[in-house]
């Protein structure tokens, strides 16, 4: 009897083992569970929703943030993090938090979220968080103290503490790009110009937290000092791409979001003249 093929999406990742030396394809079903019952929670409110549901853009878009995160963390890029290198470590991180939220906030319109604004507690505390002050503050907390050594070393030796840790970067993230991102009236953007502000602030931060990993003379991190080592890559080398690899692509994300920002505020402005200009006088 002919065996059933692979999943297509099982498939494709297979074709990325060699990446670990000694590893087939790992699928961790706590991170399985979580990314279906995102879909199904998805699947749920689009029913219950206008005709037509969410637009074709608007599924790609959250299909596309789960497929990052069920790459994120399960696979090579898990194995290479939890058991190589920091920098796959840190290549998951800002997968998480620069990708993966973004493209689940652009695939769930406003509608399917405002039922539970109804109570007005949560509309409170919806409010409360993702003012702007208080979204940068939530993020950089977050990203800081989890890459603080005693925090970080045990999220490396105890799994559910690194679960944890991977749950707190994707809630951190989304109130973080709320600011720019929403979709709610009652918890709206900022300004073109504010927008702008923000995402350079809250850039800053992690722009430190980079130097500090990049120029520190010693291993922070006993786990990857000690782990073995592969593509000829010293744990002190380690420590210097994540650092790097915060920094810069970290860090153009943000000032790229900030760039579109800017040419829309000009074209905004200038659409707005034209109006003017061309109403009677």
């Amino acid at each position: 009897m002919t065996a059933p093929s692979a999943p297509p999406l099982l498939a494709a990742a297979a074709a990325l083992h060699p990446l670990v030396p000694g590893s087939a394809f790992a699928v961790h079903p706590s991170t399985v569970i979580g990314i279906l019952a995102l879909a199904a929670l998805y699947a749920w409110r689009a029913r219950l929703g206008p005709a037509g549901g969410p637009t074709t853009g608007q599924r790609a878009a959250f299909v596309a943030g789960l497929t990052v995160m069920f790459f994120s963390l399960n696979g090579p890029l898990h194995d290479l993090s939890d058991s190589y290198l920091f920098v796959a470590h840190m290549v998951q991180h800002l997968l998480l938090t620069l990708v993966v939220t973004p493209l689940l906030i652009v695939g769930t319109p406003g509608w399917m979220l405002r039922p539970a604004l109804q109570y007005p507690w949560v509309l409170r505390a919806a409010r409360a968080v993702t003012a702007p002050v208080a979204a940068f503050s939530i993020f950089t907390v977050t990203m800081i103290a989890w890459h603080l050594p005693p925090l970080y070393n045990l999220a490396m030796d105890v799994h559910p503490v690194h679960i944890v840790e991977h749950l707190c970067f994707l809630v951190a993230s989304t109130i973080m790009w709320w600011p720019v991102m929403s979709s709610l009236p009652e918890l709206p953007r900022l300004g073109y110009g504010q927008q702008m502000l923000y995402v350079i602030a809250v850039a800053l931060p992690m722009s430190v937290l980079a130097i500090v990993l990049t120029y520190a003379d010693t291993t922070l991190y006993p786990a990857y000092a000690s782990a073995p080592r592969i593509w000829g890559i010293t744990p002190l080398q380690d420590q210097q791409y994540g650092g790097l690899l915060m920094w810069l692509p970290g860090g153009l994300i943000f000032f790229g979001v900030a760039s579109v920002r800017f040419f829309q505020w000009a074209r905004a402005e200038a659409e707005s003249t034209e109006v003017e200009g061309s109403e009677p006088k």
